[in-house]
C-alpha cells in the first residue's frame, strides 16, 4: 500500500474559510465548465482560473474590512498625528473586481448570474 502525504495547508484561516465555501466551489466549477463548453484547453487557463479565484478570495476579504471598518477608519500615525483617512480597502476592491472583469473577458466566460456576489456565509 502506497500513501501520498497530503500536502500541508498554510493559508491564512480567513483565505481557507472563504475556499471551503459553497458559492467558492460553485464559481470555480462554472467558470471550469464554461472553458470545457468552450472548448479552450490548457494548464495556462486553469492557471488563469486559479488567479480568478484568488482575486475572488481577495475581493471578499476586502468586503469584510469594509464592512467591519467602513468607509473612513481612524489613524495614529505614532508621532501625535491622527486623524481620519479613507479606507483602502476600498479602492482595493473597485480594482480587484475590475481585474476579475478582464480577466473573464479575456477567457471569454461570463461570471454565474446566479452565483455572484460577495456572501460568503453559505459555508458547506
Amino acid at each position: 500500500m502506497v500513501y501520498i502525504a497530503k500536502k500541508a495547508d498554510n493559508r491564512n484561516g480567513d483565505v481557507k474559510r472563504i475556499t471551503r465555501t459553497k458559492k467558492y466551489k460553485e464559481i470555480e466549477n462554472d467558470l471550469r465548465q464554461q472553458l470545457e463548453m468552450n472548448g479552450t484547453f490548457g494548464k495556462q487557463f486553469d492557471d488563469m482560473i486559479d488567479d480568478y479565484m484568488a482575486m475572488y478570495v481577495t475581493k471578499n476579504l476586502l468586503i469584510e474590512d469594509i464592512q467591519k471598518r467602513g468607509t473612513i477608519v481612524t489613524y495614529n500615525n505614532g508621532g501625535g498625528q491622527s486623524g481620519m483617512k479613507k479606507n483602502e480597502s476600498v479602492d482595493m476592491f473597485n480594482k480587484t473586481n475590475a481585474q476579475m472583469l478582464k480577466l473573464l473577458a479575456e477567457l471569454g466566460l461570463k461570471a454565474n448570474a446566479t452565483l455572484g456576489g460577495g456572501d460568503i456565509e453559505d459555508e458547506l
